[in-house]
């Protein structure tokens, strides 16, 4: 299993100031959450065959270097946590610049929704276990 996928910055990511926009953090670690999710089976024609979407109800980005055009990023997943049930988890997305150091840290807490009722439900089994198997975050000793 892979946790971490590289990208090459594209000029529609950047901001007027010459820096990546806010937003893009974001979308490269929902891309590479989409990118887990269908290693792990799980691709959008399962998910509307299942008729299930991951949601999320948090997502909070912490900005540390700049990043800019051209520039390639390495974004990194790591679990936080997961409920018994996998219905509900918490992912720690970490971008990385070439030089190894972190331009920013993206947290998202999230559940499963099934599509036609449009209520939280509990994701396939399998599914859950391989949450579940993504390596765990460790918060670095101060």
């Amino acid at each position: 299993m892979t946790n971490a996928t590289t990208y090459r910055t594209r000029w529609a990511d950047m901001d007027p100031n010459g820096h990546m926009r806010h937003s893009a953090y974001a979308d490269y670690a929902a891309d590479q959450r989409l990118v887990l999710l269908a290693e792990w089976g799980y691709n959008i024609k399962e998910f509307a065959r299942l008729r299930l979407g991951p949601i999320l109800f948090r997502e909070e980005t912490v900005f540390l270097k700049e990043v800019h055009i051209g520039e390639e990023i390495r974004v990194d997943s790591r679990l936080r946590s997961v409920n018994d049930d996998g219905t509900r988890w918490s992912i720690l997305h970490t971008i990385y610049k070439t030089d190894g150091r972190v331009a920013a840290t993206v947290t998202v807490d999230g559940a499963w929704l099934d599509l036609d009722k449009r209520k939280l439900t509990t994701p396939p089994a399998e599914l859950a276990e391989s949450f579940r198997a993504l390596p765990a975050y460790e918060a670095p000793v101060k």
